[in-house]
């Protein structure tokens, strides 16, 4: 298989679910990675093996359609089996556009890869995370979307061979304009998608401002803050920070909710963690049921404890 990893970057950075993606291609076979951007060069050095450098003003702005046209054009020219994203916002719209460019099918939400008989199989899961099943393609280029957090990057042992991309962009692509940027993600830590370590809070925490206990606990692990659909919907919290079947699947290292019931739909978002600790004064609650490690009380008490042990620790 010979494959192209799209490497999404912010801050002058490829995110690691991206890196974790390159990761498990080049594990498959002949892969290479491509940034686009202004004045990214400096991301890419880093990322080590072969990485397509698409380097254009016109670039700059984190917009969809430029984009597709210079993997369109990368798959083309150089014969790519496969392109492959890592999921976030714009790679899902960047591989759906690209998929109707190249008549290519696309397959999403994908939690492995491999290679049977000289095809490419997935995984995916169904029906609420219950089941896995096996997905394939039809077309002769495959495009996959991998859920963010589902591959860790692999150490870089060679330096990398950058390869300038001339880059051509349809009029078309260049209609959009960005007029502004901005994020409710707050200062100071991970976003949830990048973090080895995420403090959620859900119901259980009584009210916003019980958030900050949530918030110094995942200041002293070093982890992000994330929280449940239904803190969200009630305005404790930010739409970016919700974990769920309809917020953001992560997989980190260690995985702390508090005051989180464990409901489907908050599990299909987090069940991938490395090590899941649930703190609910609740001893039936469900999350109990997939948890590693369960603590029965009062999160008031306990969380500031466990908060103080940390950095004493630290």
């Amino acid at each position: 298989m010979k494959s192209l990893v799209f490497l999404e970057h912010h801050e002058g950075a490829v995110t690691k679910a991206a890196l974790g993606v390159l990761a498990k291609a080049r594990a498959l076979g002949d892969a290479a990675g491509v940034v686009a951007g202004a004045g990214v060069r400096a991301a890419a050095e880093p990322v080590g093996g072969v990485v397509f450098v698409a380097d254009d003003e016109r670039l700059a702005a984190p917009l969809p359609a430029p984009r597709v046209d210079v993997l369109a054009k990368l798959v083309r020219e150089e014969g790519f089996d496969a392109v492959l994203f890592a999921q976030s916002v714009l790679a899902s719209d960047v591989a759906a556009a690209l998929a109707a460019r190249l008549e290519a099918g696309l397959n999403w939400d994908l939690v492995d890869l491999a290679e049977h008989d000289g095809a490419l199989v997935a995984k995916r899961p169904a029906l609420a995370d219950s089941v896995w099943v096996d997905v394939g393609w039809s077309s002769p280029v495959a495009l996959a979307v991998f859920r963010s957090g589902t591959f860790d990057p692999a150490s870089v042992d060679d330096a990398s061979e950058l390869r300038e991309v001339e880059v051509e962009i349809e009029a078309s692509s260049l209609l959009a304009e960005l007029v502004e940027a901005t994020s409710d993600e707050g200062e100071g830590g991970p976003s949830i998608e990048e973090a080895d370590v995420i403090v959620a809070g859900g119901r259980g925490l009584g009210g916003p401002e019980n958030f900050a206990l949530v918030e110094e606990l995942a200041s002293a692990l070093g982890g992000a803050v994330a929280a449940t659909r239904a803190v969200v919907d009630a305005g404790w919290y930010p739409y970016s920070t919700q974990v769920g079947q309809t917020g953001k699947t992560v997989s980190p290292k260690l995985y702390v909710a508090v005051g989180i019931s464990g409901a489907i739909q908050h599990k299909v978002g987090m069940q991938g963690s490395g090590v899941i600790v649930a703190i609910n004064k609740d001893p039936h609650a469900p999350i109990f049921e997939y948890a590693d490690l369960g603590v029965v009380g009062d999160l008031h008490e306990i969380v500031p404890r466990l908060t103080e042990l940390v950095r004493t620790r630290k």
